[in-house]
Parts: C-alpha cells; sequence; structure tokens
C-alpha cells in the first residue's frame, strides 16, 4: 500500500530561488527529491508557503499563519501516513519578537492539533518527523532580508534544535537538525540552494526510514 508524506513548511520548502525570488524548478526542490529517494511506494505532498510561522499572525498577510492551515492541509490529503514539519525560520523575524521557548510552543501547538485531527478524522496519527530549519547565516544582514531578520534572529537560529527536540520528544516524534547537515545559500542568508535542497533530502529520507 503506498504511504504518503505532507511535507508542511515555509518557503525552504516550497522551493524560494534565493537567487532571484522564483520558484525552483521540481528537480531541485527537496520534497521531490525525497520523493525520488522514497520511491514508487510512496507519495510525497509539497505544502510549503512563503513567509509561513508557526503561530504568529503576519502584518501584511493574514493567511500565512500555520496554526490556522494544518488541519485542512492534513485533512484535504489523508490518509496521511508520515507528517514532515519545518518551520520556525519566519517566527524569528523581528517584527514577531518572539523568544524561542514561544517559537518551540508554536510547533508544539502545530504538533497537537496535527495529533488530535487526524486521529479524529482518519482513526490513527501518522509518523511524525519534526526538523529544526537550517540556521540563518550572517549573508541576510546584506541580502535582501536585512530588513526582516538581525543578528538576534542569527543567535536564535543557532539555538532553536534544542528547543525543538523537546517538542519532538514529548509527542514521541522523530527528530532532524538540519543544520547539521546543510547551510542556507550565500545570496540571502537563509533559503537553501540546489546542493541545501540535495542535501536535506537525504537527511530527510534516512530520518523518516528510522521512523
Amino acid at each position: 500500500m503506498m504511504k504518503s508524506v505532507v511535507c508542511f513548511g515555509d518557503s525552504n520548502t516550497y522551493g524560494h530561488n534565493p537567487v532571484n525570488g522564483e520558484r525552483l524548478p521540481e528537480s531541485v526542490r527537496w520534497p521531490c527529491l525525497l520523493q525520488n529517494l522514497l520511491g514508487d511506494n510512496f507519495k510525497v505532498i509539497e505544502e510549503g508557503l512563503n513567509g509561513r510561522t508557526t503561530v504568529f499572525d503576519d502584518p501584511n498577510d493574514d493567511w500565512k499563519n500555520g496554526i490556522d492551515y494544518i488541519k485542512g492541509i492534513l485533512c484535504t490529503h489523508r490518509p496521511v501516513d508520515y507528517l514532515v514539519i519545518m518551520l520556525g525560520t519566519n517566527d524569528m523575524k523581528t517584527v514577531y519578537n518572539a523568544s524561542l521557548d514561544e517559537i518551540a510552543a508554536g510547533l508544539n501547538e502545530i504538533v497537537q492539533r496535527a495529533e488530535k485531527v487526524m486521529d479524529l478524522k482518519q482513526g490513527y496519527v501518522p509518523k511524525i518527523l519534526v526538523v529544526s530549519p537550517p540556521e540563518i547565516s550572517t549573508d541576510i544582514l546584506t541580502g535582501p532580508f536585512a530588513g526582516s531578520f538581525n543578528e538576534v534572529s542569527i543567535d536564535k537560529s543557532k539555538r532553536l534544535a534544542e528547543y525543538y527536540k523537546r517538542v519532538a520528544d514529548k509527542h514521541g516524534c522523530g527528530f532532524l537538525d538540519a543544520k547539521q547537515y546543510i547551510k542556507p545559500s550565500i545570496e540571502d542568508g537563509l533559503h537553501l540552494d540546489p546542493a541545501g535542497h540535495k542535501g536535506l533530502a537525504e537527511a530527510v529520507c534516512e530520518a523518516i526510514k528510522k521512523l
């Protein structure tokens, strides 16, 4: 029986191109590469959105709050066997002024809602992989997103994994610290280049197999 994998994330799951701001092709994006690695017994579903947060409301776009959409997205694609969550980078924007505890609490709320709605609607909870996103590099300070992130954001991104690991352990989820495998592009210090997408796909594939 084919297993489904929903990849719920932000612009690095969508495939934002750090060079020109457009979308990277399917041949480059990590969920598509993950599909190739997992093979025909799996169906990988991309659910990436530029600017998506865990629980914070974007002051300009009121539809980028992950907590409001996780239930609907999972029910759209059910039955869901695996859920990969990689969020948190946008939570570190200066506009939110969110602490690491608050960001981790946002992740916790998303995991809880995912578990509850899936148990209710499909009778079982998918295996969940929490991915702590790659760190933000100092290249962001001179790139196109310099107005949204600062040195504090960079520091938070280096320390987020330990907070996310606690959430994953609390719920019995798998955990992957992406910064151990990949780095953001030098173009903007935030988004993945093709090498980053390839490395992330390989790391997520191995993590899913361990679930």
